[in-house]
């Protein structure tokens, strides 16, 4: 079984319902499989993608609802469900577009373990898809019924070439931002009583902590390999590909036990009046 090929499988499949179950099913697959081996593929600029939503500029979307009301909670259900299928295919293609580096002979190169970490991160990321679609068939709803933004496959395209620039911007930075917001949604959920939703989001939340943990790992054997300061040289990365600052508050518990070091990040930070 070549993970390269799974890759481009899945990122081909359009239906979301079915790239996360045949995530599952490649997962359970690599269980009972050679691992010897990991071949190149050439990879798609964008994942094949479902006729719904409608995708839109950030700039587009409608305002939120209040998550109190029915459509409101439908709202950020749909919108974290659209998230997390995008972190399949973002999981994916890490995988896919970085096999060069699988034992490479010449410069930098990656044991199976790494792969394996991306691997049990598109795993999850299917499994929370699920759970929030299912959730939203709970409330007569289901993912495709409202628009979703477009922006989250811009960060896989910014850095397609630059091994460190993905690890940096995307587990370290975007998947690191949800261990920020994520608390607060299910504080706001237990208040109005949608302990299910609520036990749902902890469940996306912890699992997190092990994805950006994954990205610091190996950000951190990049660096070494290539004499980096880790510190500097992961702001120079944020400054480079991701617009704006870093966005407080911050979680700062849950960065810490993904491996993130406030002194990196801080200082990236947005001023607070």
């Amino acid at each position: 079984m070549n993970l390269a090929d799974a890759a481009l499988k899945v990122l081909q499949t359009a239906d979301a319902e079915e790239k996360a179950h045949l995530t599952h099913r490649l997962y359970q697959d690599w269980q009972n499989a050679d691992k010897g081996t990991l071949q190149p593929v050439s990879m798609p600029d964008r994942p094949a993608r479902p006729y719904k939503p409608e995708l839109r500029h950030p700039s587009e979307m409608p305002k939120r609802k209040k998550a109190g009301s029915r459509r409101g909670r439908v709202a950020l259900l749909h919108a974290l469900a659209h998230i997390e299928l995008n972190a399949i295919d973002l999981a994916w293609d890490i995988i896919g577009r970085f096999a060069g580096y699988f034992q490479a002979s010449d410069g930098f190169a990656l044991p199976i373990d790494f792969y394996e970490d991306w691997l049990n991160v598109a795993n999850d990321e299917a499994k929370h898809f699920l759970m929030l679609q299912q959730r939203l068939t709970e409330f007569d709803a289901a993912y495709g019924d409202l628009p979703a933004h477009d922006g989250l496959w811009e960060a896989a395209e910014q850095t397609r070439d630059d091994f460190a620039a993905r690890l940096a911007i995307v587990p370290m930075v975007l998947e690191a931002r949800g261990l920020d917001v994520t608390p607060q949604m299910i504080e706001m959920m237990k208040r109005h009583e949608d302990f299910e939703t609520a036990a749902l989001l902890q469940i996306i939340h912890d699992d997190e902590i092990t994805h950006v943990r994954a990205g610091t790992v190996w950000f951190d054997q990049w660096c070494d390999y290539h004499q980096k300061d880790g510190e500097e040289y992961w702001q120079f990365l944020v400054r480079k590909y991701f617009r704006g600052n870093l966005k407080k508050p911050f979680n700062h518990d849950s960065r810490e036990k993904a491996g993130m070091i406030a002194d990196w990040y801080e200082p990236l930070a947005e001023a607070v009046s």
